[in-house]
């Protein structure tokens, strides 16, 4: 594919809207029309976000939850801006990390996983490792999250879908699945979201 038939390649309205509000990628409107759709966010709360860099989703939940939140990010590349003084970043490998190195702020109001895998071209392949970085994250979700508490993953569509959401079922009151605006039309992504975690 060329540069120029690649829509990844070229901004966008939401890629330039980005930038001139002080995001450094465009998946901060993603996260923003999930939020207006559920009501993630209340002042005071405690987030973890997997899969955090280059950081667009923690500015905007930190902006949310305020300054007296707390949020842990957590990626294996560093977030391309400085975040404000709520935002504690943490370099590491969500699957290979332990779940008590997770733990800081914990229990958590809100876990956050946009993770996506290096995409290798063969779409079986990609849509199972996205499962296992949604599997993990649901399974971070269910240690540390605080009863009634909020889950929202990213998936690539997939064989494995329903099998997603069956767990994310099993351990919140209710399920959604979300195809947020911001979205690119070529994406096969989607984010199951879990509201009311079980006690």
């Amino acid at each position: 594919m060329s540069r120029r038939d690649n829509p990844y390649s070229r901004p966008d309205r939401f890629t330039r809207e980005a930038k001139e509000r002080g995001f450094p990628a465009r998946s901060v409107f993603k996260l923003e029309a999930i939020d207006r759709k559920i009501g993630l966010f209340r002042k005071g709360q405690r987030v973890l976000d997997l899969g955090a860099s280059p950081g667009s989703w923690s500015l905007y939940a930190a902006e949310r939850i305020g300054p007296l939140g707390k949020l842990l990010a957590i990626d294996l590349a560093p977030l391309a801006k400085s975040a404000p003084g709520q935002v504690t970043f943490r370099e590491g490998d969500a699957l290979a990390l332990e779940t008590a190195d997770l733990s800081l702020f914990a229990p958590y109001d809100v876990v956050l996983s946009d993770m996506a895998p290096s995409t290798t071209g063969t779409r079986e392949a990609d849509q199972a490792k996205s499962f296992e970085l949604f599997a993990r994250a649901l399974d971070v979700a269910a240690a540390l999250l605080r009863p009634g508490g909020k889950f929202v993953g990213k998936i690539f569509m997939g064989p494995e879908f329903p099998e997603a959401k069956k767990r994310v079922k099993a351990l919140f009151e209710s399920e959604r699945a979300i195809r947020p605006e911001g979205t690119r039309e070529s994406s096969f992504e989607i984010f199951v979201v879990g509201l009311g975690r079980r006690a």
